[in-house]
């Protein structure tokens, strides 16, 4: 019974885990193209968890910085081609 619990433990705590994780990088993403750098997302993110996006997807869609990379070319990411990628 024992290890059969412990299976079952383990299993959830790696799921969260993966929770955990997944949304300090997308946290600190959404802060790096929004232009407030990449700390204070992963900061929130790996503090808030899930609760951590929900600021960074409002700040990503209505108010980045101006020059940002969000705010020169839109919500959606452009793709670069292999020969014109930057630097």
């Amino acid at each position: 019974m024992t290890v059969i619990l412990a299976a079952v433990i383990g299993a959830k705590a790696l799921y969260l885990l993966f929770l955990w994780l997944g949304a300090a990088i997308i946290c600190s993403w959404l802060s790096m193209r929004s232009g407030y750098g990449e700390r204070p997302g992963l900061a929130s993110g790996l503090l808030l968890t899930v609760f951590g996006l929900i600021p960074w997807v409002i700040i990503y869609l209505w108010i980045p910085r101006p020059g940002s990379r969000r705010a020169e070319e839109g919500i959606v990411p452009r793709r670069h081609k292999a020969d014109e990628r930057p630097a």
